[in-house]
């Protein structure tokens, strides 16, 4: 579905992204993980259009999105969610929901808030409230409720586990397992590698701006190297 090829990207003199390659294949989880600073949200950002690499290729669908515009992006199936959520927080949260389906007509959006709802309760009871005043878990779920108004085929989420209490983190890994049964493909950015290894079909380890390891999320979970530097092992 998704093909990274040989990526290169800057920020000023800064490598940031170092010839990485990867890919995402149809109805997978896929992770990335690493340190803070290893590159993980700047491969979201130079996929979504948000930055631009000097090298290499993207790919979508068979289609080169490389030098797509980040607005092109939505149309074609890509939906981000990014770090932070970046809700609209004076807006309400029905408000936040129809801007994440500008793409649609009016009885496309009203069915596609309804399936936001019945996949999120929570929000349908807020459906009036600013969403500023939301919860972080509250806001994490309209964050992934405004992704999906697209109707994504692939689903990008980034840091989706940040600043939550452990009991949310579980319903938010949940929440994507959940979305990944119904057909939607994802690519995982997550600072809390046990979590995201534990749902996903695949991994890879970034390492200063490189893929340093790539294997089954199993493997990797078993892996001593992994364990002593990202999942509190011995």
């Amino acid at each position: 579905m998704l093909k990274v090829d040989n990526i290169n990207v800057y920020y000023g003199a800064i490598h940031a992204i170092q010839g990485i390659s990867f890919d995402v294949k149809e109805g997978e989880i896929v992770t990335l993980i690493g340190a803070n600073g290893a590159g993980k949200s700047t491969i979201l950002k130079t996929i979504s259009g948000l930055l631009r690499s000097k090298t290499g290729q993207i790919t979508f669908m068979d289609k080169d999105i490389s030098a797509a515009m980040p607005h092109k992006l939505l149309p074609m199936g890509i939906s981000h969610v990014p770090e932070g959520r970046r809700i609209f927080q004076r807006m309400t949260v029905e408000e936040n929901l129809d801007m994440g389906g500008y793409i649609r007509n009016n009885k496309e959006n009203a069915a596609l808030v309804e399936s936001v709802y019945e996949r999120f309760p929570r929000l349908k009871e807020r459906r009036r409230q600013i969403a500023g005043t939301l919860s972080g878990g509250e806001q994490q779920m309209l964050a992934i409720g405004r992704a999906l108004m697209a109707s994504p085929k692939l689903v990008m989420l980034d840091e989706p586990s940040m600043g939550l209490a452990p009991l949310l983190v579980n319903q938010i890994f949940d929440i994507i397992q959940e979305l990944n049964k119904s057909g939607v493909t994802i690519l995982l950015v997550e600072q809390n590698a046990r979590m995201a290894l534990r749902i996903a079909h695949r991994g890879y380890v970034l390492e200063s701006g490189r893929i340093s390891l790539a294997d089954s999320a199993q493997n990797l979970l078993s892996d001593p190297n992994v364990q002593r530097a990202y999942l509190g092992g011995n």
